[in-house]
């Protein structure tokens, strides 16, 4: 009869020694990331209880949030930045994100001729200068001396063009399809790389079971992709909250006509850096920069948490 304790010490697991060359490895990702992320957002957040008085910075709590939400110039401008936001972050996922999965569905058809072609063609603007997209659209509708006119001119449908950036009503519209059209590559690659991933066993099977075309995206492939879709989604939320450099290039840091372009990120580069006879005013702007931080990690901390969560993910 073997002793009781020798069987146990020969069950019980194996305490593996510490991995100690795993933080040598991170190490120096980790203080990259702390110098350029944490840390300047560290000192923004604390920034934004402070004020300027005489002089001297002087602690004021929450006072800033209540001047942005409160005093009535500073909310007129924060609600009016706050809307074109939700509208342009709307418009991306009303138009951009639908447009890449149509197209990841088309590019993944296996008898599709020059596929790489046009992979490479929408992906292309993705790569391009967010200065050389704004300068290349404003000369393309220009009213002036643009192309637009002349080739709706050449359709006989001349009467449809109007000086869509110079038009409040317009102006937002305009500048957020021409951030589709740089960015849908985006979407379309990622979708298209989880096509790509689905077994083929599984199309041969729905083949088999007379599922084909386009019924076979919408109720095979459609669902197996949903994961992808939510980053996407979330992706294009954080971007679009974060968005600065294309409206900033195509209409300046007035955000024009009349404010009608206004989004967070310009109203923060405005009051935090001044513009012409306007003064910055770094204690507001980190108080804006403090609320879009807020937006942004309520609507990540949702997806992952109401959202993801209930996301069903399928191993392959």
């Amino acid at each position: 009869m073997s002793d009781p304790a020798d069987m146990i010490n020969a069950v019980s697991p194996v305490r593996r020694p510490f991995r100690w060359h795993i933080i040598f490895f991170l190490l120096p990702a980790v203080i990259v990331y702390t110098a350029v992320m944490i840390i300047p957002l560290a000192n923004t957040l604390w920034l934004s209880f402070f004020n300027q008085v005489d002089g001297q910075r002087v602690f004021v709590g929450f006072g800033n949030f209540a001047t942005l939400f409160g005093e009535p110039r500073w909310a007129a401008d924060f609600w009016n930045a706050l809307k074109n936001n939700v509208i342009f972050f709307i418009i991306h996922m009303l138009v951009q994100n639908p447009i890449g999965i149509a197209l990841a569905a088309l590019l993944s058809l296996p008898r599709l001729r020059f596929s790489a072609f046009y992979r490479t063609a929408i992906f292309l603007p993705t790569l391009l200068s967010f200065v050389i997209v704004g300068f290349i659209w404003k000369l393309i509708l220009s009213p002036i001396w643009g192309v637009t006119p002349y080739l709706l001119d050449v359709m006989h449908l001349k009467f449809l063009f109007a000086p869509w950036l110079g038009k409040p009503s317009s102006a937002l519209i305009t500048v957020s399809l021409i951030s589709v059209w740089q960015y849908v590559g985006i979407p379309m690659m990622l979708i298209y790389a989880a096509l790509l991933n689905i077994p083929d066993e599984i199309i041969e099977a729905a083949e088999m079971d007379g599922i084909t075309g386009w019924s076979q995206f919408w109720k095979i492939k459609l669902p197996l992709v949903l994961p992808a879709i939510g980053i996407i989604s979330i992706l294009t939320f954080v971007g679009n909250f974060n968005a600065f450099d294309l409206i900033y290039t195509v209409q300046g840091a007035l955000a024009g006509p009349d404010g009608s372009t206004d989004i967070l990120g310009t109203l923060l580069y405005r009051t935090f850096f001044g513009f012409q006879l306007q003064l910055g005013d770094r204690s507001m702007g980190a108080t804006i920069a403090a609320v879009m931080f807020l937006i942004i990690l309520a609507g990540v901390s949702f997806y992952l948490f109401a959202i993801q969560r209930r996301m069903r993910h399928y191993q392959f």
